[in-house]
């Protein structure tokens, strides 16, 4: 399995042992916990056509916020609906 840089940092950090635990974990462990909730609660199914590299962002921000791709997709659409999302201003 080839990793990118990001990837081999994560691996070398954990197996020295010099891993610690996210600031608020037990926010963290809500939020995370009310996403799921969120997103299991599905009783409807959509196909969408995107770009390959609009895609590859999408997963590489997942893997960031530690969800499944569908799942992070699922969860943006529930927080634009929800009025959530701001858009980013330069």
């Amino acid at each position: 399995m080839k990793l990118n840089k990001e990837e081999k940092e994560i691996l070398n950090v954990y197996e020295k042992g010099n891993f610690s635990s996210v600031p608020n974990v037990k926010k963290e462990i809500k939020r995370y916990r009310e996403y799921a909730k969120a997103t299991l609660q599905k009783n409807k199914r959509i196909n969408i056509r995107i770009s390959e590299r609009d895609l590859i962002h999408i997963q590489r921000k997942a893997v960031e916020e530690g969800l499944p791709y569908q799942t992070f997709i699922s969860s943006i659409l529930h927080k634009f609906i929800a009025g959530h999302l701001a858009e980013k201003t330069n």
